[in-house]
């Protein structure tokens, strides 16, 4: 059982487990060292030895403590903000957000939610290809070291009607998807069907006016209003599998979210 005592000047939780001491690391498995790490503490969140309010320590002791560089425990940091375990505070630090295992989110894909509607979803495939890497798809990935992804391009139809305009990212050896296979099934299906366990996923969603190409593509006006919509997921061991950013015909769809009372 985790004992945490409480420091007489600070409301934070100081937790009697200490990630310094307690991670154990091994520099020849094939994990990389940040996922040994963001792994173990998302374990000891899960299972309350982080109790919520814990303050991890500073990423400089924490590095030196583990004998690792300092932005290999930012990435493990990060990776765990981004699931919205830990938060950064000014002035505070690193601190734990949220203690119970999320139940896991049953993550659709378009495709999914116009078949469960009663539409004849169909997909026109745009790209479908293996590229370089640069920086900056390696960061939406939170894959530093990632060389190669897979670019997936997609016109989502329902009932011989364009309705959305798919891209993705998905770190290559993920899936290796056929066209066809994308004009017939829905990505998180595929990802489903090769063993990924999804869990979680951050989405942003806006609007913005259509571009000539946009219009072409989806059969509206330039400038009519679209949606947007920006998606990183999460498997079960907290990696990325895929990145997304789709826009959506306003005339045609909406997003619908279910608000509750809090406690």
């Amino acid at each position: 059982m985790s004992v945490s005592r409480r420091s007489p000047d600070r409301t934070d939780v100081i937790p009697a487990w200490d990630p310094g001491r307690e991670i154990e690391l091994d520099p020849g498995s094939p994990e990389p060292l940040y996922f040994q790490v963001s792994r173990q503490l998302h374990a000891a969140i899960e299972d309350g030895r982080l109790p919520a309010g814990s303050r991890l320590g500073n990423e400089v002791d924490l590095a030196a403590n583990l004998r690792l560089s300092r932005p290999t425990v930012r990435q493990a940091i990060q990776t765990l903000v981004n699931q919205g375990l830990l938060v950064r505070r000014r002035g505070i630090g690193t601190q734990v957000v949220r203690t119970k295992v999320a139940r896991p989110l049953r993550l659709s894909s378009l495709f999914d939610d116009l078949a469960g509607l009663g539409g004849k979803p169909e997909s026109v495939v745009l790209a479908n290809r293996v590229e370089p890497a640069g920086a900056k798809v390696a960061e939406l990935l939170e894959a530093p070291g990632l060389t190669h992804v897979r670019r997936l391009e997609r016109i989502r139809s329902t009932d011989g009607e364009p309705l959305a305009l798919m891209n993705n990212y998905l770190p290559d050896g993920v899936i290796d998807p056929t066209d066809d296979e994308l004009r017939e099934k829905g990505l998180y299906q595929l990802l489903r069907s090769a063993g990924v366990r999804l869990h979680a996923a951050e989405q942003n969603i806006g609007a913005r006016p259509a571009t000539e190409a946009d219009a072409e593509l989806l059969h509206e006006e330039p400038g009519a209003a679209l949606l947007t919509m920006q998606r990183t997921t999460y498997d079960d061991a907290g990696r990325v599998v895929e990145y997304g950013w789709h826009v959506y015909r306003a005339s045609r769809y909406t997003f619908n979210l279910s608000l509750t009372n809090g406690p």
